[in-house]
């Protein structure tokens, strides 16, 4: 195996395919990026760990094919610290060999025979942007658990019908929930699946730079999986078993009171009475004609309040939010206001974005969030 292949190039394509590998691999070969060099000119980078494969595909000046497995880590950060110059790559016996300009590098290669087979992409379920793609993901996975000891709370419900695809994420105390269109392979496609958070939240900052993102989907079988491909990197991961539970009947089927605030204002707001905030405690909102306060702190500890301005449809209400699952709700919103909606001060209330302050409700994002008992 000889190739020559642009820094920059080499450096991006083993970054992203060496991003997952294990810190503690149950085999030494898991811990490498298997590198493939074809006549045809495409260098292939490859990493899998029985759970996530990922598969880089670029350009490279190929002077004889061949194949290396080598250590992920160890080589994206040679490449990482290498001169702006081409890279050459030989094989030689039991090592790589790595060259750019007076830098040289040696790498001890592991037995190619022992790397276990990527698993197959399954056949594509459907295609969806890229950027509209890592927006949904950004906005759900924040609700996502990190809490490993409840698998199924760690992972997004994914959940495609039609031309429609819904993402759902809860860590019990709050709630994201997202629709957005895509262009599926068939127009009566209907399917479910939990995918984890994180390989969501990688895969949409990763082919961001690509236009549209092919999905395919393998819910059914003992391979359950999720692939995803975009602009020469491919990614597979193994689906979260089991059944998640029905959060969907958590939205309540209508709403009494509606307040409708400046998103940026509210935010800002948020952040400066959290301040006096002590550890697990929430900052109080008390709705009423015309505002919103925002209150936090009491008795001999540090106070803080903030009146905005604010509309009111149907009863005043005062109702405590844990300060970050708040803030996080508002963060997720793209639009210039934020309707927050309530059945009960100790109900759910449902955040939702508005572009205007007399305008309805874009619904296409909701954030449920559970409200905190407060004395008062």
């Amino acid at each position: 195996m000889k190739f020559r292949v642009e820094r920059d190039v080499l450096t991006e394509a083993v970054t992203w395919t060496a991003r997952s590998l294990p810190s503690r691999p149950p085999v030494p070969v898991l811990a490498g990026v298997l590198l493939e060099a074809q006549d045809d000119g495409t260098l292939t980078l490859s990493s899998f760990d029985f759970e996530i494969s990922a598969r880089s595909q670029v350009l490279a000046d190929v002077e004889s094919a061949g194949v290396a497995l080598v250590s992920g880590r160890l080589l994206a950060d040679i490449a990482k610290a290498l001169p702006a110059r081409p890279v050459d790559v030989v094989l030689d016996g039991p090592k790589v060999v790595i060259t750019c300009g007076s830098a040289r590098f040696t790498l001890l290669t592991m037995p190619v025979d022992d790397y276990p087979t990527l698993p197959q992409m399954p056949e594509v379920t459907g295609s969806v942007d890229a950027a509209v793609l890592a927006e949904a993901v950004g906005q759900v996975t924040i609700a996502a658990s990190r809490d490993e000891t409840l698998p199924l709370l760690t992972g997004v419900r994914v959940e495609i019908e039609g031309e429609k695809v819904t993402l759902l994420a809860t860590d019990r105390y709050r709630l994201a929930m997202r629709e957005l269109p895509w262009h599926p392979a068939s127009p009566a496609v209907e399917a479910v699946a939990l995918v984890r958070a994180r390989t969501l939240n990688d895969v949409a900052k990763s082919m961001t730079s690509a236009g549209g993102v092919d999905v395919a989907l393998a819910s059914g079988g003992p391979a359950a999986l999720i692939g995803f491909e975009a602009g020469g990197r491919r990614t597979t991961s193994l689906l979260v078993e089991g059944d998640y539970p029905p959060v969907r009947r958590l939205f309540p089927e209508a709403t009494t009171t509606h307040a409708v605030v400046e998103t940026q204002a509210l935010i800002e707001a948020a952040r400066r009475v959290s301040l006096v905030a002590e550890r697990n405690t929430p900052i109080r909102l008390t709705f009423s004609e015309g505002q919103a306060v925002l209150e936090a702190g009491q008795g001999e500890d540090a106070q803080a309040s903030e009146a905005l301005e604010a509309s009111l449809t149907g009863e005043g209400l005062s109702t405590a939010f844990n300060p970050h699952y708040l803030l996080d709700g508002l963060g997720a919103l793209t639009t210039p206001f934020v309707r927050l909606s309530f059945t009960h001060p100790t109900k759910p209330a449902v955040l939702t974005g508005q572009a205007e302050q007399e305008s309805g409700d874009d619904d296409t994002f909701r954030y449920l969030l559970m409200p905190i008992r407060f004395a008062g």
